[in-house]
């Protein structure tokens, strides 16, 4: 029977994309019988990257944007659960706010959308291509130097009528977004990892709670995807040793297959220059390892200057 002895409030950003992760939860805890969904309350707080849209996140702090807020009220107990994007999470969280686990994890893959030339090798050249990704700015200008880079900020709604308007010839959304908004026909081409690494953490839904709610942890279990927790292991292994942010452009990649974990990660300037890629393999056991050995095969075979660069 599910436990209905207290309401669980989920904190999350007010985007649509937003709301439809904390719907996800909602709907999976109480298939899983964890809480009766009635008992669950979804408590939207806006954030600071959320109120700041003319510059990119590297300009104005870098991560932790979008989940300052979500912390506060988690350690304030105006919510038991944050709902977050697990790219949006910084390499170290607050005292007193923990990782619970994730969400089986959504195609990780980055999508581009382009309705008047689809792939990314039929962009002509000077296409105006918008994002507010460092990364994905970074890896098309190395495979497409001849293409325009500009700002664009929003939620997936935004980009979407911004492209649509013609202020844009493309721009890329991460897939998972796109499919868990019912909109991934609106990709006109799904990138590969073994050509476009994503983010740490893409695809996946991330649930922080205080760190010592023990019983609401708990509580979590049932929903909780333990294949995704290794993959994000390495991952975050990886990007926490490089000290990584959203004003470096890093990707990294880890999948599973029965007990193994591969990784692939990838630093480069924003130009998409001096670009260095690493990759791992090993026990699902060691993914902290694993993540964390690239990293430091990484940071020696970086020209120096790349990861201190900033803006």
């Amino acid at each position: 029977m599910p436990d209905t002895g207290s309401r669980l409030r989920l904190g999350t950003r007010g985007s649509p994309l937003a709301l439809a992760q904390a719907h996800e939860l909602r709907d999976r805890l109480a298939e899983a019988g964890a809480v009766a969904k009635e008992e669950i309350e979804i408590v939207v707080i806006r954030t600071s990257g959320d109120r700041i849209s003319d510059r990119s996140l590297a300009e104005a702090g870098g991560k932790g944007l979008f989940t300052k807020e979500l912390d506060e009220a988690l350690l304030d107990r105006r919510i038991d659960i944050a709902v977050h994007s697990a790219k949006d999470l910084p390499t170290l969280l607050p005292d007193g706010v923990g990782i619970a686990g994730y969400l089986p994890r959504e195609d990780a893959r980055d999508a581009l959308v382009a309705p008047r030339f689809g792939g990314l090798d039929k962009l002509p050249p000077g296409a105006l291509i918008g994002t507010a990704s460092v990364r994905r700015e970074a890896q098309l200008r190395r495979l497409r130097p001849d293409i325009e880079v500009r700002l664009l900020r929003g939620n997936v709604d935004t980009r979407l009528r911004k492209l649509a308007e013609g202020e844009y010839d493309a721009t890329l959304l991460a897939l998972a977004g796109l499919k868990r908004l019912h909109r991934e026909g609106e990709a006109t081409e799904i990138l590969d990892v073994a050509r476009f690494i994503p983010a740490v953490g893409q695809g996946a839904i991330a649930l922080a709670l205080r760190a010592d709610d023990a019983r609401l942890a708990l509580r979590l279990a049932p929903v909780l995807d333990e294949p995704t927790e290794h993959a994000l292991a390495a991952e975050r292994a990886f990007l926490g040793k490089l000290d990584g942010s959203c004003r470096t452009p890093i990707a990294g990649h880890a999948v599973l297959a029965g007990g193994h974990l591969r990784f692939r990660g990838l630093a480069l300037k924003q130009d998409g220059t001096n670009a260095v890629e690493v990759a791992r393999e090993g026990a699902v056991a060691d993914a902290d390892r694993i993540g964390a050995d690239a990293a430091a095969e990484l940071l020696a075979r970086l020209p120096p200057g790349i990861l201190a660069a900033r803006g």
